[in-house]
């Protein structure tokens, strides 16, 4: 199940990869040879000048090792002349790594103007690649008492789409409803219902955001559109009566934002297809580059300035967009369609939690890290109670809200913090 998630991220800069290397000593001497013949190669084919390098990953070489690989490959082309810009280029290198049952093997395709040539290099693949483990974060998790699909003790047949947490309230929002939660006695009791139209859905999903003013919130859903404040009840009240929803029609695009930062309004907002389930690639305002249609799309901080728009394809494939050109991101071959953002302070500063891929009915999350156009994991996988079937950055930024079903069918939520390693 695919639900909106926003995002987003910063990058670590040179340091944060020269520690990455330092992590593996083996790497670089494992890779020296393959990187040196292959560079070899495409330097005879180009000859002097500069050319944009991308690396493909399809083998079982882990992601935390491309790095190392990737300096190699510049050094080595260096050496013959050959200078790996980031700027736009006619000439274009792209590496990849595969292997088979019998080999391995990477390959490199040549773009010199309007002609493209084919390199390759065998690989020795006696000894498997090495697994380093990267404990930069250590995931935690939490369940949130109280926050479940149900009234009267019954489980209802209707997801948590998504929550967020308002002057001591947690607002929940389902397929059919906005619901208000206040803390009685150490867990959280719904205490106000608002319904929404319910609109048939084979894959529900909503967005649910704090506004800069702290006390009120919008929601978005298929075919709709909700605002909700909060204000004091009278004197001596004991209800939740000072809560007022409304809700109406609306075909108006969905806020792409979710960076934790409650006073910042949303910047970049998409148009959703409700009978599919899935962003259509309009967006408002533009972007400066046509998008695909996607599920899950970030506006995230870049770490020389600005801001970069990270792209969940419906297609499976995840790109980021940036200075009107969009790019594929490496290694997230294993992620889900759920992702989002975590200020942990470790590390780079920021991760990406995302959840791993398949229908398996225990899931699991990991955190991320993005040093150029390939992702590392940041944490080992965290197990979760069951299947994550959403997933937002809390208010505060610096934890990430999970909307799980177990395996008894309620819908939970879970947050889940970090510590630094």
């Amino acid at each position: 199940m695919r639900l909106i998630r926003a995002v987003a991220l910063g990058l670590w800069g040179l340091a944060g990869l020269a520690a990455c290397g330092a992590q593996s000593p083996q790497t670089p001497s494992r890779w020296a040879q393959p990187a040196a013949d292959l560079s070899g190669q495409i330097a005879d084919i180009l000859g002097p000048g500069q050319a944009q390098l991308t690396i493909r990953n399809l083998s079982s070489i882990q992601t935390i090792e491309l790095p190392a690989i990737r300096n190699l490959l510049e050094q080595d082309l260096k050496v013959h002349g050959v200078l790996v810009s980031g700027a736009e280029s006619a000439n274009a290198i792209l590496v990849t790594l595969s292997e088979n049952a019998r080999e391995r093997l990477w390959v490199a395709e040549v773009v010199e103007g309007s002609g493209a040539h084919v390199a390759m290099v065998h690989v020795d693949a006696s000894t498997p690649a090495v697994a380093v483990a990267d404990t930069r974060v250590v995931l935690r998790r939490e369940r949130i008492g109280g926050l479940l699909n149900r009234i009267g003790g019954v489980v209802r047949d209707n997801p948590i789409l998504a929550a967020v947490e308002i002057n001591g309230h947690f607002v929940v929002m389902y397929a059919d409803r906005i619901s208000i939660f206040s803390a009685v006695s150490g867990t959280w009791t719904e205490s106000n219902t608002f319904v929404m139209e319910k609109r048939l859905s084979r894959d529900p999903r909503g967005v649910l955001l704090a506004n800069p003013d702290g006390g009120s919130f919008s929601a978005y859903a298929p075919g709709a559109e909700c605002a909700g404040s909060y204000s004091l009840p009278l004197s001596g009240s004991t209800s939740d009566s000072g809560w007022n929803v409304r809700c109406h029609a609306s075909d108006d695009p969905w806020p792409v934002y979710q960076s934790g930062d409650a006073s910042r309004a949303p910047s970049l907002k998409a148009f959703y297809n409700p009978a599919r389930d899935f962003f259509t690639g309009v967006v408002i305002p533009s972007i400066g580059v046509d998008l695909p249609a996607f599920y899950t799309a970030a506006m995230i901080p870049r770490a020389a300035g600005g801001a970069a728009l990270l792209v969940a394809g419906i297609d499976g494939k995840v790109s980021l967009v940036e200075n009107g050109v969009m790019r594929p991101i490496a290694g997230t071959r294993d992620w889900g369609s759920d992702f989002a953002m975590m200020r942990s302070g470790c590390g780079a500063g920021t991760q990406i939690i995302a959840t791993s891929s398949g229908q398996a009915t225990i899931d699991s999350i990991r955190a991320f890290e993005i040093p150029a156009l390939d992702v590392v994991p940041a944490s080992g996988p965290l197990a979760m109670a069951g299947t994550v079937t959403a997933l937002w950055t809390a208010q505060d930024g610096k934890s990430v809200l999970l909307a799980v079903r177990n395996p008894t069918g309620e819908f939970e939520v879970d947050r889940v913090t970090a510590l630094c390693n």
